[in-house]
């Protein structure tokens, strides 16, 4: 190249390069949210969720898939769009007349025969299953409408629950099931939800979809809140959280105003949620064994209160404001501790009032306190991590005796003045 050449680079506005890569970057992310859209309007998954509960259906009995075919016939599912539901009518059409053909090449003669009884008395079967089921609720029919789940070998829900809608009551105890399924919210004609002794973290916010719920037992879990959409089921009379480590309910279960009994004993409760105080219609309400200092002077709010339970806290007075409670039958607290009490709420006839005293008194707890000094490290080290595992150790067998015993005083016309419940334990 010789010396009188000169070479020409071209100079570019760097601004005019950035808005050319900004215009790419913004033509790629509009194709992927198309795509992304394209892929939420298709019909795949919807197509392969009929046929998994053709298939499921293959697998049943003959009587069970009648009466599945009319429970569906009666109650359509409501949650879905109308365009939904005619694309899954078409889907649905489709998928029975391929599967009636391969049925009518395996089993031409069991298909006639049934296609032509269901034409002759479906309208017949229909009465009738109506009738039996208002009438005869203890038949066998009835237990279909219940599922039960017990034993530490399940540690997740049956994949067939999904297509069982139209079950009212869960019945699941002492698994090793962490959460609730996601479908939890299509089993709108539920009543009854039992899930204690398992090992369930949290509650998923659909429970709020379930408006026939009238008993939710969640007792004895690893609950540490409680979902405010739990507030919409305004039909439930039962709500026991016991042995949880709960220490706050959210004021949206103010609107459970059908609720009879309301249980959060065993948790870490340092004064009385105030939702509880607007549940009118409260009949029981135990709050034993949290860390309640003590009771709010408005607690005549609950006019229908009939039983309280109170034991197992720091409570050193009791407010006169459950003297005013006419419907007040059963009063249970710990007398260590308690120094002042109403007269009028000791001595009304129609109040028992029952005082639970530890057998051990403050002396004896010095004494044996000295004496696990003197002894050697070993032992003291030994004593101290039985007493944190005892602690941290939740069992429903002392509240289950604590009721019997209760139960037993109801029958009784006096009260004992104190009560002393004696313990007996073995160090190996």
């Amino acid at each position: 190249m010789s010396p009188d050449r000169r070479l020409e680079v071209p100079v570019y506005d760097l601004s005019l390069i950035r808005g050319l890569w900004e215009v790419r970057v913004k033509k790629h992310q509009q194709r992927q949210k198309k795509d992304k859209e394209r892929m939420e309007k298709s019909a795949l998954a919807k197509i392969d969720q009929q046929w998994q509960y053709r298939i499921y259906c293959k697998t049943m009995k003959t009587p069970e898939l009648n009466l599945l075919h009319q429970y569906l016939e009666r109650s359509p599912l409501t949650h879905l769009s109308t365009g939904d539901q005619q694309q899954n009518q078409t889907v649905q059409q489709d998928q029975m007349v391929q599967q009636d053909q391969r049925v009518q090449q395996d089993q031409r003669v069991q298909q006639d025969q049934r296609v032509q009884q269901e034409q002759r008395v479906q309208q017949d079967q229909r009465v009738q299953q109506e009738q039996r089921v208002q009438q005869d609720q203890k038949e066998p029919h009835q237990e279909k409408l219940i599922f039960q789940l017990d034993g530490d070998q399940w540690m997740d829900f049956p994949k067939d629950l999904q297509w069982k809608t139209y079950l009212q009551e869960w019945h699941i105890r002492g698994t090793r099931i962490r959460q609730l399924p996601d479908y939890l919210a299509l089993f709108t004609q539920l009543t009854v939800l039992e899930i204690p002794k398992n090992s369930i973290s949290e509650l998923p916010a659909e429970i709020g979809r379930l408006t026939e719920l009238r008993t939710l037992n969640a007792g004895y879990n690893h609950l540490c809140r409680i979902p405010e959409e739990l507030g919409d089921c305004s039909n439930l009379e039962r709500l026991e959280l016991a042995g949880n480590n709960l220490s706050e309910l959210p004021f949206e279960l103010s609107s459970l105003k059908q609720l009879l009994l309301l249980d959060i004993s065993e948790n870490r409760f340092v004064s009385i949620p105030i939702c509880s105080l607007r549940m009118s219609s409260v009949q029981v309400l135990d709050l034993n064994n949290n860390q309640l200092n003590d009771l709010p002077q408005d607690m005549d709010r609950l006019e229908h209160l009939v039983s309280l339970f109170l034991h197992k806290n720091n409570l050193t007075y009791l407010p006169h404001c459950l003297t005013n409670i006419s419907s007040l039958k059963m009063i249970v607290a710990s007398g260590d501790e308690l120094t002042c009490i109403p007269t009028r709420l000791c001595q009304n006839p129609s109040i028992k009032f029952i005082r639970l005293y530890d057998n051990n008194p403050a002396g004896e707890e010095k004494r044996k306190k000295q004496e696990e000094e003197e002894k050697q490290k070993k032992d003291e080290e030994k004593r101290r991590r039985w007493r944190e595992q005892k602690e941290e150790m939740k069992d429903s067998r002392e509240k289950e005796f604590l009721e019997a015993y209760i139960s037993s005083l109801k029958d009784r016309e006096t009260v004992p003045s104190s009560t002393t419940k004696v313990s007996i334990s073995c160090l190996l």
